[in-house]
């Protein structure tokens, strides 16, 4: 089982900007000190649900500050970037970082961010496929062109070519994130783990996979490609001695961040949209994943595992929104949680 930390660099009302993304940054280098295996960061516009607006960047800086951890993103917006251009960094990445990078993609939501990049509510709305497709290649070929709807080039030599930097000859991993059986299907179909969010339960992660796995048979990929899917689970993790110190912490924190942040998007279209109850959200959350003693919480992640299959976690560890706090919830993540899940 492998255990990373999921990082929004959340802006919690009455902090900075400069806060928020410093923490971020503290948070991956606990997270490389406590053993964990993963950073995944989070990447938004123009809200302070999260302050990080390209994590690609981000991955960067940390990758240059870590020398063991894995460093993904959770996730690059597809819709907004050029596909190549997408690729171009990751492979940059991986090469420089002796393949600790992963790149987590997805197709975002129907913001206002589009509108500002130009790419628009089709890039949202019909382009995904498209974009993920020719990124994929740029992946894994020598050489690629494009004749598509929204892309269309002559061909051009990849450079640098990650497939043929480092021993491993498949690039850097890509990952999906997944909200939909459409968005399953699509990520089967070209054999891309997914990235699974915290918002649903065991049950459902545990459907997803198992369309995940009955869409990549039908795409004709190996049983071998199958069984070695690394699909990933978004949860939260706050640890406690009590499980209702855990809870409090976030029932007192979490609700005005999520208000301030999710109120503040703005759709390209001005179409109406349902928000959640921040308070509601955040006892939900408290109750599907890894929040309390450091026992619960290694059982709830060896339960999850279970019933779903998943084997790689990316927790959100900074919901008390303090530094200090979210500095020791990860050391104890790793040292009281790690030991027990083997």
């Amino acid at each position: 089982m492998r255990v990373g930390s999921f990082v929004l660099a959340a802006q919690f009302p009455g902090q900075g900007q400069g806060e928020a993304l410093h923490r971020a940054v503290r948070t991956a280098e606990v997270a490389e000190e406590a053993g964990l295996d993963a950073v995944w960061l989070a990447e938004h516009h123009f809200v302070p649900y999260g302050t990080c607006p390209s994590a690609i960047t981000l991955a960067a800086l940390l990758l240059g500050r870590t020398r063991r951890l894995r460093v993904g993103t959770a996730v690059s917006v597809l819709p907004t970037v050029h596909p190549v251009a997408l690729g171009e960094q990751a492979a940059l990445l991986h090469v420089t970082s002796g393949g600790r990078f992963c790149l987590g993609v997805g197709r975002g939501g129907p913001w206002v961010d589009l509108e500002v990049f130009g790419t628009g509510l089709e890039a949202y709305e019909k382009g995904f496929p498209e974009s993920l497709d020719l990124l994929v290649r740029w992946l894994r070929e020598p050489a690629v062109s494009a004749s598509g709807e929204r892309f269309t080039f002559r061909e051009v030599p990849v450079v640098p070519r990650p497939c043929e930097a480092l021993t491993d000859a498949t690039g850097p991993e890509v990952v999906v994130a997944c909200t939909s059986p459409a968005s399953v299907r699509l990520a089967a179909e070209h054999g891309l783990p997914m990235l699974l969010g915290m918002h649903v339960g065991d049950e459902e992660k545990a459907e997803m996979v198992a369309l995940w796995r009955r869409c990549a048979r039908a795409a004709g990929r190996s049983p071998e490609e199958i069984r070695g899917a690394a699909h990933v689970s978004a949860g939260v993790c706050q640890i406690a001695d009590r499980r209702t110190d855990a809870v409090e912490t976030l029932v007192k924190s979490m609700p005005g961040w999520l208000k301030q942040g999710l109120d503040a998007h703005v759709t390209v279209d001005g179409r109406a949209r349902s928000m959640r109850d921040p308070l509601a959200y955040t006892e939900l959350l408290c109750g599907l994943h890894p929040v309390g003693t450091p026992r619960l919480c290694a059982d709830r992640l060896a339960a999850t595992s279970e019933r779903t299959g998943i084997t790689r976690f990316a927790l959100l560890v900074e919901g008390s929104g303090d530094l200090a706090a979210t500095e020791e919830n990860v050391r104890r993540l790793g040292a009281e949680v790690l030991p027990h899940l083997g």
